[in-house]
Formats: C-alpha cells, structure tokens, sequence
C-alpha cells in the first residue's frame, strides 16, 4: 500500500460510518467456502482463499468472476449466483470474525461519545444475521445494507441514509472502506474518507489515486484520526451546540 496519502490528523466529525466485509469483518473465509462449494457441484477443485481474498468486497459478481471467468452478462450467471448465495446464507458465520481489535476499537468510539454504524453493499438477509452472531446488532441503530436505498454504492444515497438514521449533519461523519467504490461514495456524500489497507485491496487497486482523506492499516489506527470527544472539533474547541442536535 503506498504512503502517498495524508498521515493522521483529527478529523472534525462526530460520527463513523463502516463499511462490514473486509473493514469491520473478515467474511471472506465464509465467501470463499461458499463459492467452492459451488465449484465442487461442478467436479472442479477448491481454489485457495488468498486467491479469492482480494474479491470478497465485490460480492457474488466479483467472486463468480474470480472462480468461473463470467459476467452479469453470462447466461450462466444467475444459476451460478443464486446457488453461491444459496450456500452462503446456509454458512454465514462460520469462520466470519471482526477483525483485530474492532471490539476494542469500538468501545473506545463510544467513550469519546461518537456515534457509529455501518454501510454495506450486502444485502439485508446476510448483513443483519452476521450482525447479530458478532454481537453488534444492539450497538447500532444505523444499518444500511445494500437494498436498503433504491440505489447501492458508489451511488451516495446509503450513506446520507446512514447520517440520518444517526442524527448527524454527512460533513460530520468519516466513511471507512476497503474499497474505491467506498471512497467514490463517500466523498459523493459529503464525508470524509479512510482506506482500511488491512482489507481486500487486490494487486490492480490503486487506492493512492482514490483521494480519500488518508489510510489506515489496522482498525486501531483509526483512533488517531477521531476527536478525542465528540463535542470537540479538530482544533479542540468546545461546541456545545452539537449537543442539542
């Protein structure tokens, strides 16, 4: 991952918005375990995670793309997708886990008093169950997932959906993701952005060219791009205003 970007500085938000696979969770183990599932329906062999790692952000087009060579355009595809969606509903959680620190890292995002949820292209049926058995779904009212909005990322809509389940103003809120549609749809929105590095970038990503606000390569790294306290902003003055929205 290249350091062309800006290192950290206190960002003036009150809120953090996460994108979930490859940011906040590590799914891409129960994604690959569907997807060869479906590769042994058709007596072909499993293909190793680290090789379809790099897709798990681009959901079942990315990862169909990865282990078959197809398209949406393929007359294959939906066969192929209903069916890895099928074996993936029936194993969510099964190796899913949040990545390193992100309880620790969460808990301190409360202290401060900021306010958190999470933006996903995934859609509901799959997002909110995983939710639960990572024990976040009591800790977030703001949960967009990617049928939420009529419209899914790069498009802005789920994030300004997100701002408002939150009560908080989109120039108030930092987006993190993974991926360049994360950074286009944040930045879209009016918020400031994160490149989680630690995620599912692959080898033709060029996230120095995405101008996002800066980088992180640990979730623990986020913390010193947060105020020390939501009613603070980046130079550390007092505004108390915040407090009646």
């Amino acid at each position: 991952m290249p350091n062309r970007l800006a290192p950290p500085a206190r960002l003036s938000v009150r809120a953090v918005l996460f994108d979930l696979d490859g940011t906040l969770a590590d799914t891409a183990g129960d994604l690959a375990g569907a997807l060869n599932r479906v590769r042994a329906d058709r007596s072909l062999p499993p293909m190793p995670l680290d090789v379809l790692r790099p897709h798990a952000s681009h959901g079942a087009r990315g990862m169909l793309g990865a282990a078959f060579g197809i398209g949406h355009e393929s007359p294959e595809f939906v066969n192929l997708r209903d069916t890895f969606l099928d074996y993936y509903a029936a194993a969510l959680c099964e190796k899913t886990q949040l990545f390193e620190d992100a309880e620790k890292v969460l808990t301190e995002i409360e202290r401060r008093g900021l306010r958190w949820g999470i933006v996903t292209n995934k859609a509901t049926r799959f997002t909110l169950p995983i939710l639960e058995r990572l024990a976040l779904s009591t800790r977030t009212v703001a949960v967009i997932c990617g049928d939420t909005t009529a419209n899914a990322k790069p498009h802005p809509e789920p994030l300004l959906a997100a701002a408002v389940a939150l009560k908080v103003d989109p120039p108030d809120c930092v987006y993190v993701g993974d991926a360049e549609r994360d950074i286009v749809a944040g930045r879209a929105a009016g918020m400031k952005t994160l490149i989680a590095s630690y995620g599912y970038l692959g080898v033709d990503d060029t996230p120095e060219h995405w101008a996002a606000d800066g980088v992180i390569h640990s979730l623990p790294e986020l913390l010193d791009w947060l105020p020390e306290s939501a009613t603070s902003d980046a130079a550390g003055r007092a505004t108390p205003d915040m407090l009646l929205r």
